[in-house]
């Protein structure tokens, strides 16, 4: 069986600039960092994975998993993105891949401004193009999927039945390297202008954080069992 490689990003270098990268607003909130690209990433739970199909654009919200420089996402192997992932070409049989651009977002508080137009968000981003391939090895679905179910829950993978054969063959995984990728990110208070900062109006910033509520045990729960401590917050 194929082994299969995950890509090493050598020092922590930072992933280069490149035409899709830099945004033509704000360039100064644009940022290339290795760590904080992972950081953002891995704090959130859902991304928006977009594609063209038929000559139009579509964008799903899916879960994902990050492993290394490499992210996967899955779905039922009917489902249309992995579908168009696997579809070899005629010609020589080969997998074309699927060109994307997958999205996370982190809003992180409301910026309140004296003025209507200066309203804003304090937000972390990150934007991934490339092209989304599907995974065809055992082993490194196997990966793949235990990445996504930790990926939401750390701790979780290990605490849960893996997939069974049948599973797997219902599941399709695609995977999409970090290599044409920035981060973007948004900090502070309002930007008002100076003929506003008189004006009767509160200005601010609206933290907005990440947490659990109390969990909610399922009905048909076996007795025992006790809620794990990667559930219960500091």
């Amino acid at each position: 069986m194929e082994t299969t490689t995950h890509p090493a990003a050598p020092d922590n270098a930072p992933y280069a600039a490149t035409d899709r990268t830099v945004p033509t607003r704000a360039r100064e909130r644009a940022a290339y960092d290795r760590p904080l690209v992972h950081a953002i990433l891995d704090e959130s739970y859902v991304c928006h994975l977009a594609f063209v199909r038929d000559g139009a654009p579509v964008v799903l919200p899916t879960l994902y998993g990050r492993v290394g420089e490499r992210l996967y996402v899955h779905g039922s192997t009917g489902s249309r993105p992995l579908r168009m992932a696997g579809a070899a070409q005629p010609d020589d049989g080969a997998d074309p891949g699927l060109p994307v651009c997958l999205t996370v977002t982190h809003v992180d508080g409301l910026v309140l401004a004296r003025s209507a137009f200066h309203h804003s968000i304090n937000y972390r981003s990150v934007v991934v193009h490339g092209i989304a391939r599907q995974v065809t090895d055992p082993e490194e679905k196997r990966t793949a999927l235990d990445a996504l179910v930790e990926h939401v829950v750390p701790g979780r993978a290990a605490d849960s039945r893996p997939a069974n054969a049948k599973e797997l063959a219902a599941t399709a995984v695609l995977s999409l390297d970090l290599a044409e990728v920035s981060a973007k990110v948004r900090t502070g208070g309002p930007n008002d202008e100076p003929e506003d900062m008189d004006l009767p109006h509160w200005a601010g910033v609206v933290p907005l954080r990440k947490g659990y509520d109390p969990v909610v045990p399922s009905a048909d729960l076996a007795p025992g069992i006790e809620i794990p401590d990667y559930l219960i917050e500091p």
